[in-house]
């Protein structure tokens, strides 16, 4: 055991994470130049296209120092905010981490929550300035605000650069000399802890898990504590860039299990491994994930509702922070109310299931989780506007308000307090950190974060503000439920809770946008928004007529008439009885408004 490191890699967007693995994984000759690609752990379309990384990876490297092999297993984890419960069960799998900040851009507010989030694990953190090549490195500056930050002495941060394949040398160095080596008892019984799965479609679940006492060996019988489900390990190995079958992972060590699992949610990530013999208590996992934004997830095709749960049940294994639970809704017929992260999450999820389980889903609105008191004084939780009881037996509604760290350039100030304060926001907080560098801090609603907050943050900012946010508890605000009418008719796919303030803004726009998207009919349709049984916004598409009176040249002004009079007839009577399609695109606008 005294031969075995586990670290994990921690920084803001950017600066460099995956790089720098894939410097490390060359360095130590776990990849072969062949294999050798940029972000090479990256393994998903999406993640290179979009140069992020969305999943952790786990992978081993053999490294020799002072005539010693020692087992290196390094996690490289995602930056992005709406990712950060990767980054806590990465964590939990480690005894160090490397702290990477950007020599050009410095301290940011990712950065700063990452870091946090291990020393709260007790991980001994190892700081590294990467981009030291770059022109715009300020490595002294930098240094000073990572030795204020952690407090470590100046000559522990080691300067680096992934590109240039500088310092590398000098980071598995310390990774040896200073990160711990795993603690546990190699003889006692095994406690196993599940920090990630995978669907695989021909040899069912693979679970990827840290021992933390004892030991697994292949054809042992192991159970799942949390679930109480027996198994046999038909294979176990290490996780090198393809899988390696061993015959035993030892204590402190990272592998995978493969024992023909096919049932989703048979497998629970946090859970922890035993043997079926021995009766060992569950490791203290990592606490459950807490949505941010809620929306429902349906399916194009009604009659594909069932292969729709199933992708839902594989894509969790991979990504334990997705919640989901079915719902019904009038417009869309059955579909699931998902919890996200936060808005990039729900792409990237929405997209996986277009790209990896081919469906095509309709996605309603995003709405975050509202407390509605009732007169009664009994309290309930609403996800959805469907939810919403009727307006007369409310008494107040409580919103989740967000505690939002903001760390900007000195000339942008101005610009994102403006920002904030559209939102909704509190400013509580302003320090200087440099003398152009601003960490403001904010208390604002989450419902107002939700939609485009960080891309206008970073349009203003020329994209070099930084955003963390974490919650801070319940407020009451004035909500309201928005409905949007066709013809009379609510479309609850539509609705939406905003504050009374912005209620009709709110509603004008949409009708605006929704007389863009909706098809002429041959009748006449009313789009509507109203709060309760109060109309704020109207707009109408006009009606698609047949000029039925081409055929009356001259004569009297009577026979016009009368066909125009039985035209209109007709229309009204296809107005009680025709329906309204509405497209997928009007769904989509709501998300897009402006």
């Amino acid at each position: 055991m005294k031969h075995i490191r586990n670290f994990c890699i921690i920084a803001h967007i950017d600066h460099g994470k995956s790089t720098l693995a894939d410097r490390l994984l060359e360095f130590t000759g776990t990849v072969d130049k062949r294999q050798m690609q940029a972000q090479v752990l990256d393994d998903m379309d999406l993640e290179r296209e979009r140069g992020i990384t969305i999943k952790s990876h786990a992978i081993q490297m053999k490294y020799t120092y002072e005539g010693e092999v020692y087992t290196l297993n390094l996690i490289d984890t995602p930056g992005h905010v709406d990712f950060s419960y990767e980054v806590s069960r990465s964590i939990a799998a480690c005894e160090g981490a490397l702290l990477i900040v950007d020599a050009s851009q410095g301290v940011e507010a990712q950065t700063i929550s990452n870091l946090y989030l291990a020393i709260g694990n007790d991980l001994t953190i190892i700081p590294v300035l990467n981009k030291i090549d770059l022109p715009g490195a300020m490595p002294e500056e930098i240094s000073d605000q990572i030795v204020d930050l952690i407090g470590c002495p100046r000559e522990d941060i080691i300067h680096a650069s992934g590109k240039e394949g500088i310092g590398i040398e000098d980071i598995l160095r310390a990774v040896i000399t200073r990160v711990p080596a795993p603690k546990g008892e190699a003889d006692g019984k095994l406690q196993a802890l599940i920090f990630d799965s995978v669907f695989n479609s021909f040899r069912g679940i693979e679970v990827i898990f840290r021992v933390k006492n004892g030991s697994i060996k292949k054809g042992d019988k192991v159970k799942f504590v949390a679930t109480g489900k027996e198994y046999f390990a038909d294979e176990v190995g290490v996780l090198k860039l393809q899988k390696e079958p061993r015959d035993q992972i030892e204590c402190g060590d990272v592998g995978y299990l493969i024992s023909g699992i096919k049932q989703a949610k048979e497998v629970k990530v946090g859970d922890t491994i035993t043997h079926t013999n021995a009766a060992s208590e569950a490791i203290l996992g990592f606490e459950d994930v807490k949505p941010m934004v809620f929306a429902g997830i349906y399916p194009v095709e009604t009659s594909e509702f069932e292969d729709l749960r199933e992708a839902m049940e594989k894509l969790q294994l991979n990504d334990a922070s997705l919640v989901w639970e079915p719902e019904t809704s009038a417009a869309l017929g059955f579909g699931f109310r998902c919890g996200f992260l936060g808005m990039l999450h729900l792409e990237i999820i929405q997209e996986r299931l277009e790209r990896e389980f081919d469906m095509t889903v309709i996605t309603t609105v995003p709405s975050v989780q509202f407390k509605v008191f009732n007169i009664k004084g009994e309290e309930s939780l609403i996800q959805a506007p469907s939810d919403m009881p009727d307006p007369v037996h409310i008494d107040y509604i409580e919103e989740p308000f967000v505690k939002v760290q903001i760390i900007t350039k000195s000339d942008y100030v101005g610009a994102i307090i403006t920002l904030c304060m559209d939102k909704r926001g509190v400013i509580k907080n302003q320090v200087y950190l440099t003398s152009d560098r601003v960490e403001l801090t904010f208390d604002m609603p989450l419902a107002e974060i939700v939609f485009d907050f960080f891309d206008k943050l970073k349009t203003i900012s020329r994209g070099y503000a930084s955003l963390d946010y974490e919650l801070a508890g319940w407020r009451e605000s004035d909500m309201v439920k928005l409905d949007i009418m066709l013809n009379g008719e609510p479309v609850d796919a539509l609705s939406a809770i905003v504050h009374r303030k912005k209620a009709y803004d709110w509603g004008k726009r949409l009708c605006e946008k929704l007389r863009e998207l909706l098809p002429r009919q041959q009748f006449e349709i009313a789009i509507q928004a109203a709060i309760g049984q109060k109309i704020v916004a109207r707009e109408t598409v006009k009606a698609l007529r047949k000029n039925v009176i081409a055929k009356c040249y001259g004569g009297d002004i009577s026979r016009k008439r009368k066909l125009l009079e039985k035209q209109k007839k007709g229309k009204k009577r296809m107005r009680q009885i025709g329906t309204v399609e509405v497209p997928q695109e009007a769904f989509m606008a709501v998300l897009k408004l402006e």
